[in-house]
């Protein structure tokens, strides 16, 4: 081999490794930031923190499907509670997995019947699914177990009844 098949092999096999770091760097996480010298990731659990909380936060930035593992994850490491299955269901909904999110809502609902968050989410749910006068029955008792303070559930209910009256005619 001569100096010039040399080089051009050294430079294909530089080449490479540029194509290979840089493919490294954009697997990286891209939403992390900097912190007084300290990188704190926003796709990944703090230092501390539930892998339930890291669920909620999750679906709050719109990231549903880490929301849905660290959901799961938050069942092995806590249990299976109204929490987790509501947030489950929550996730679900939001990845269009209607019927898994009908099933995982109406167990939290049965679970702990006196939270209003995952009547709520389930009536969304039904809402979804065209099965507006059942949505509009649990929309009221979201409704009724928040004590009329929540102005999501009460246009919820409204719509549920609007669109329940609209399917009749």
């Amino acid at each position: 081999m001569s100096f010039a098949g040399l080089n051009n092999s050294l430079r294909s096999v530089v080449s490479l490794l540029a194509i290979v770091a840089f493919a490294a760097m954009a697997a990286c996480d891209s939403q992390s930031i900097m912190d007084d010298d300290d990188e704190v990731s926003l796709s990944s659990p703090r230092p501390g923190e539930s892998s339930a909380d890291f669920g909620h936060r999750m679906m709050t930035t719109g990231d549903y499907q880490r929301a849905y593992d660290a959901f799961i994850k938050a069942a092995l490491d806590e249990g299976i509670t109204s929490e987790i299955l509501t947030g489950l269901g929550s996730a679900n909904l939001a990845l269009g997995r209607l019927n898994q999110a009908e099933e995982l809502l109406r167990r939290a609902a049965e679970k702990d019947a006196g939270l209003p968050e995952p009547w709520n989410n389930l009536g969304v749910v039904l809402m979804e699914q065209g099965k507006y006068a059942e949505a509009s029955n649990v929309f009221r008792k979201a409704y009724a177990l928040d004590n009329g303070e929540s102005d999501i559930v009460r246009d919820n209910l409204r719509l549920a009844i609007a669109k329940m009256e609209k399917s009749a005619i």
